[in-house]
């Protein structure tokens, strides 16, 4: 197909920061499309589009991967090859990520609304999770959020076992939530500034922007890195299935592998749960 011959996995990962261009082009495709075909669904239909697009990038990916662990290397050497993947994952992601939040930003207030209806609804949904530090609530906070985080963990690697490349999909959907986030935080912020000095103080406008990102950037870096090891470690075993890779006598290196990826990002979660609640409150007070 088109897409697939657009980006191959060796290439990704030899030039991970084209997966950059290839998620940021394709998001904004997307995009277009859902408001000109789908304008009432247009919220889930991006996500489902955007999905659709980098399935046939994560599932060679994936493959590629799986072809390693067959190789019967050390596990210190896999996870150093696994991290080419990973870098991949976060271009991809970060490239879906900067769409978002330039279209959120940039489209008419109707328009924005109509293309992230479903994940306003859903931010809105799981709000006021972080509160402010020594809060008599902070561990019931912490058990939230991280319950949350594992619960889509779970579902990522869910999706990943059942479709191979199926945690793509909610991984769009979460870098998509993201960026309204973000994009509602630079706004309220950008509102503030304007209405009090106007637009005379470019910079203002630029610091914020700078600080919406790095607002979330602190957790939201080990919470998306630990899906990311779960997709992979769930795509894995799915292509090793397919493949019938299982009757072969290295499927125990590649359960093993699997089970240190799924360990790493169970790891990844709890740290970004930690962030979430006692470190972002105090580098950025509500």
């Amino acid at each position: 197909m088109v897409l697939e011959s657009l980006l191959s996995p060796i290439n990704a990962e030899n030039k991970s920061y084209k997966a950059l261009l290839y998620g940021f082009l394709l998001s904004l495709v997307c995009a277009f499309l859902a408001l000109l075909v789908f304008r009432d669904r247009a919220s889930m239909v991006l996500v489902f589009l955007v999905a659709l697009g980098a399935t046939p990038l994560m599932y060679s990916l994936i493959k590629y991967e799986e072809k390693k662990d067959l190789d019967g290397q050390e596990e210190s050497a896999l996870l150093k090859e696994h991290s080419k993947a990973l870098y991949v994952f976060g271009y991809l992601f970060l490239g879906t990520l900067l769409a978002f939040i330039l279209l959120y930003i940039v489209l008419p207030p109707a328009l924005s609304t109509t293309l992230f209806d479903s994940q306003f609804e859903s931010l809105t949904a799981i709000r006021g999770a972080v509160t402010e530090p020594a809060s008599p609530d902070s561990w019931r906070d912490f058990s939230d959020i991280f319950l949350n985080n594992v619960k889509v963990l779970m579902f990522t690697i869910i999706f990943s076992f059942i479709f191979g490349a199926g945690a793509i999909f909610i991984l769009t959907w979460n870098s998509s939530v993201i960026a309204v986030a973000i994009g509602n935080y630079i706004r309220e912020q950008l509102a503030t500034i304007t209405g009090a000095v106007g637009f005379e103080n470019i910079s203002n406008y630029f610091s914020i922007i700078g600080i919406g990102l790095l607002r979330y950037v602190i957790h939201g870096i080990p919470e998306i890195l630990g899906y990311f090891f779960a997709a992979l470690a769930g795509g894995i075993i799915s292509v090793a299935i397919i493949r019938h890779d299982y009757r072969s006598v290295k499927f125990e290196h590649i359960l093993l592998d699997s089970a240190n990826l799924l360990a790493i990002s169970l790891g990844l979660i709890f740290v970004a749960a930690v962030f979430e609640v006692w470190i972002t409150p105090i580098v950025f007070p509500i």
